[in-house]
């Protein structure tokens, strides 16, 4: 008896991305060290990093559209979007106030800031800075309705997208199998999406070089010198945040070590801390968690969402920020003062969200409505406001991963079985497409589906 003739499955593609974050991390160092020597020279490549994370956010809106029109288009039961929605803002809510209450005790243990002068430059840098602060509640509520269904797409405001994005894949809901052919065709504009992400991503040594390049050129070691305390006392407080807080939320809630979920989120860290911009990780943090069992509904939700409601490292940083400054300019702020004013700013801090420099912008904008002569001492942290940004943007990103994986657990979302395989490595994630298509790769495992609420 013959034996049938059986193709073999093409072999898989090695996986040489691993090349590219190396270049990452050799670009980053390289970059810090010509900042140093040609101070000026650096300076000029300031583009490079602006031009990298403007490609990166180009990007953003298209893939918040397709990942949430599917979510939502698919699923069985509509009531499900309004309790992934309402779970992951109340979540949002507290744990913002976590951060604003750590942030007020290790504040209060460093009193940082002392001794220090205000020059006449760092009044001009202040006044600048708040200028710029965030506009009022209305505005922003008005701001998240786009000029037209489609310039949502366009002009890269997250929320204008997860607006759009909504009614879309509520209307197909509502249409039936009509709307199966649209979905099928946003699921093949996804995986278009995300291959140009990949394109993309291979620019990343030269935009972290530059990024980096320009950032200790324009302040050098010198800028840091009086200020390490603050800036020790600020990394030290993220740290803890993110390690005991969100670590012991992640383990009690859902099984998960916090150090293996970073692990797997490596890569994304490294892009943050050469952009300083956490914006830069949020086409693969969408991608990852779906990778990881996280449902696409909650991933579609959860994700663009926190990037404006879940500012963790952002309420730290406003917190310490304003203590600092109180210190520094001799003024120290009550216990009541500090409830009073930091609850304004961290309010204040959502209609701030996809600004850049929104930390800085949103603590003098804050300090200007509520204690006006405090605003002068922001420019004292102008000058080290980019450093601290790196920890802001690093753990505003960790805040999301979790929220996104407790908020599935919490919904019926998360497939733990899935989450393990993909953290101990034998369901890595395909760098190639960033998307768990068999169509596209023979080899590839597919996530299980979560169990429905």
């Amino acid at each position: 008896m013959a034996t049938a003739d059986i193709a073999p499955a093409p072999p898989r593609r090695r996986d040489r991305t691993h090349i590219l974050y190396l270049a990452v991390i050799v670009a980053v160092i390289a970059g810090a060290a010509f900042g140093l020597l040609a101070p000026h020279a650096a300076l000029q490549l300031k583009p490079l990093g602006t031009g990298f994370v403007n490609l990166i956010r180009m990007m953003i809106s298209p893939i918040i559209f397709c990942t949430i029109v599917l979510g939502v288009g698919s699923v069985r039961k509509i009531a499900r979007v309004g309790k992934v929605g309402g779970l992951a803002l109340g979540y949002f809510l507290v744990m913002s106030t976590v951060a604003l209450a750590i942030g007020l005790v290790i504040g209060n243990l460093l009193h940082p800031g002392a001794g220090l002068d205000l020059t006449a430059a760092g009044k001009a840098a202040a006044a600048k800075q708040a200028a710029s602060g965030s506009g009022s509640t209305v505005d922003f509520l008005l701001g998240v309705i786009p000029t037209s269904l489609f310039s949502a797409l366009t002009s890269g405001a997250v929320l204008q997208t997860l607006l759009v994005a909504l009614l879309v894949g509520f209307a197909l809901h509502s249409i039936g199998r009509s709307g199966e052919v649209i979905l099928a065709g946003i699921g093949h504009l996804q995986r278009l999406v995300f291959r140009i992400l990949a394109m993309i991503m291979w620019l990343a040594p030269i935009g972290a070089f530059g990024a980096i390049a320009a950032v200790v050129g324009a302040g050098g070691w010198k800028a840091l010198e009086s200020l390490l305390q603050i800036m020790a006392g600020f990394y030290l407080t993220c740290f803890l945040f993110v390690f005991v807080v969100l670590g012991a939320l992640l383990r009690v809630v859902a099984g998960v070590n916090i150090l293996s979920l970073l692990k797997y989120l490596a890569r994304e860290f490294l892009l943050i801390l050469g952009t300083s911009s956490s914006e830069s990780a949020l086409p693969r943090l969408v991608a990852k968690m779906e990778h990881l069992g996280v449902s696409r509904t909650v991933v579609g939700l959860t994700v663009p969402t926190g990037y404006s409601f879940n500012l963790d490292g952002t309420a730290i940083y406003l917190t310490m920020a304003s203590l600092f400054i109180a210190d520094a300019l001799g003024r120290p702020l009550s216990i009541g003062q500090q409830i009073s004013l930091l609850l304004f700013m961290i309010i204040a801090s959502k209609g701030a969200a996809g600004v850049t420099g929104a930390g800085l912008s949103t603590l003098a904008g804050g300090l200007q409505a509520h204690r006006p002569e405090l605003v002068d001492g922001v420019g004292l942290i102008v000058g080290i406001d980019r450093f601290m940004s790196e920890a802001r943007a690093l753990t505003n990103f960790a805040g999301n991963a979790v929220a996104t994986v407790l908020v599935g657990k919490w919904t019926g979302d998360f497939d733990r079985d899935r989450c393990a395989e993909v953290l101990a490595g034998r369901a890595p994630f395909d760098e190639r497409t960033m998307l768990d298509d068999p169509h596209e790769d023979p080899a590839a495992v597919p996530p299980k589906e979560p169990a429905l609420a």
